[in-house]
């Protein structure tokens, strides 16, 4: 059901701001557990005494369930209500939270890790539908997804900090506990605020198959990659997990392809600026979670800094996100446009990432280090919104949240896959460089090379194709007809702010 309660234009603009604060805070959760639980890993190993090899189901069970579900969970937006699933996930993902923190043995941790992947799944699925939705006006909804990408990108890098002080000065238990607060505020104000979609109805039945068969694929998937460093990437093991996700996906798109009411229209494939976009997204973010991961690794094993060290060193990488976040990213792109304002966020991650890519065991934080953060703050600042303003451009309303679902599960399987795969170089690098007669030390820095290096040729890549294919997308969709579509989607979905080149 929809709201029925009219309200005045001032209270409506004010509770639909009020409304993006609630779902940044579901977001907020999400963003911080992803590095927040990475700081706190020694301490939870000591305590309930994982191997090495068991402590990292610690945080693949998250990552497994989080990017398995997150499509699913997008279209129950659309057929159900996306404030109806928005508060279901914040809800599993603060339970969840809070028997982590409880949690005394193995087993209880990880299966609510699952569980707590399942809800922020669920929640993060539908929030770039939310506030498509909410913010009609191109202007304040390049100022929404703006503040949604600080929270998104920014929140990793806080988590840091947050980590580092509350393992130091509690115990590790305390990284879940904070998650429950805010979400028994975000489902208060949640419930409140968030203005309800009419879901398109589940009364002709509901796509169960599809929905299976997709699950099924990205679970089977994510779990042979996330374990692929265990057991190598050419083992029986990894090639029959992602042979069998490979079938399953085959068999879900064939399926979609014939009947009448899919969980996963296929239209929305034939979307250029979304599925390129996606693309995009998931080349730039993945080179941002090797410097949020393997930057973290060199500033504690290299540099010799402790947690909370370690977090307030990344924090200039925040706050430049923080300052362009403000109103300063909105302004540049109504000002000059998507493609002008991606070119030149995208090249300073490369550089960001190249300055870290020389940065040795001598290294001095204010001439190696800061100077990469700041360039990597400012370009995924820059760059990010632009991203999700074209992806979600020509997406037709009732198909919001499965749009967002998509660019989200693109962002996480590429950060997933690419966190393993330079997981397994870094390894071997080191190890080769220490055969080679390198100190422990410079063998570290050597792997840590390497995954910044490559973290920048993907950016690169990432940049080309913005160049060579997202440029005539943008175009697109900004000088698209609309008599196909209903006139009132068309219009609320076409961005004026990529229309300048």
């Amino acid at each position: 059901m929809t709201d029925t309660l009219t309200l005045s234009p001032g209270t409506a603009s004010r509770r639909r701001w009020i409304a993006l604060i609630v779902v940044c805070l579901a977001m907020l959760m999400n963003a911080l557990d992803s590095s927040i639980v990475n700081v706190a890993l020694p301490s939870i190993q000591r305590d309930l005494h994982f191997s090495q090899a068991n402590l990292t189901w610690v945080v693949d069970a998250y990552l497994i369930a989080f990017g398995s579900f997150l499509l699913l969970a997008g279209r129950l937006g659309d057929l159900l209500g996306r404030k109806k699933v928005f508060l279901s996930g914040v809800a599993l993902f603060t339970l969840s939270s809070f028997v982590c923190s409880l949690a005394q043995n193995q087993a209880t941790l990880i299966t609510a890790r699952f569980f707590q992947g399942m809800g922020g799944a669920i929640s993060t699925s539908v929030i770039v539908a939310i506030i498509v939705t909410e913010f009609s006006g191109a202007a304040e909804r390049a100022k929404a997804m703006s503040a949604y990408m600080f929270v998104a990108v920014g929140g990793g890098s806080i988590g840091l900090l947050v980590g580092g002080l509350l393992t130091q000065a509690v115990n590790w238990h305390w990284i879940f506990v904070i998650n429950v607060p805010i979400g028994i505020a975000t489902l208060v104000l949640g419930s409140i605020l968030i203005k309800e979609n009419e879901g398109l109805g589940v009364r002709q039945g509901l796509d169960i198959k599809g929905s299976l068969l997709m699950t099924s694929s990205l679970i089977i998937g994510i779990y042979g990659i996330v374990t692929a460093s265990t057991y190598g990437w050419v083992s029986a093991h990894t090639l029959g997990f992602v042979a069998g996700s490979a079938v399953l996906m085959t068999g879900f798109f064939y399926l979609e392809s014939h009947i009448a009411k899919p969980i996963m229209p296929m239209r929305i494939l034939k979307l250029r600026s979304l599925t390129t976009s996606s693309v995009v997204r998931g080349l730039s973010f993945t080179a941002m979670y090797a410097v949020l991961f393997f930057g973290a690794l060199y500033l504690e094993r290299v540099m010799g800094y402790d947690p909370l060290r370690t977090g307030i060193a990344f924090l200039p990488l925040t706050l430049s996100m923080a300052v362009m976040s403000l109103g300063v990213t909105s302004r540049l792109l109504a000002r000059f446009g998507a493609m002008r304002l991606l070119i030149p966020g995208m090249t300073a991650i490369i550089l960001g990432l190249l300055v870290l890519s020389r940065a040795d065991s001598h290294a001095v934080y204010a001439t190696s280090i800061l100077p990469a953060f700041l360039l990597l703050g400012v370009g995924m600042s820059v760059s990010a919104v632009p991203l999700l303003t074209i992806a979600m451009a020509d997406v037709p309303r009732s198909d919001a949240g499965v749009a967002s679902g998509l660019v989200n599960v693109s962002m996480w399987l590429a950060s997933s896959t690419g966190l393993a795969v330079f997981g397994t170089l870094a390894a071997s690098r080191s190890a080769s460089l220490f055969k080679g007669g390198s100190s422990t030390t410079n063998a570290l820095v050597g792997g840590y090379h390497e995954t910044f290096f490559i973290g920048a040729i993907l950016a690169a890549l990432a940049l080309l194709v913005t160049v060579v294919v997202l440029r005539s997308s943008a175009r697109d969709a900004a000088t698209a007809p609309t008599g196909a579509a209903d006139s009132e989607d068309a219009a609320l979905n076409q961005f004026e702010i990529v229309a300048e080149f």
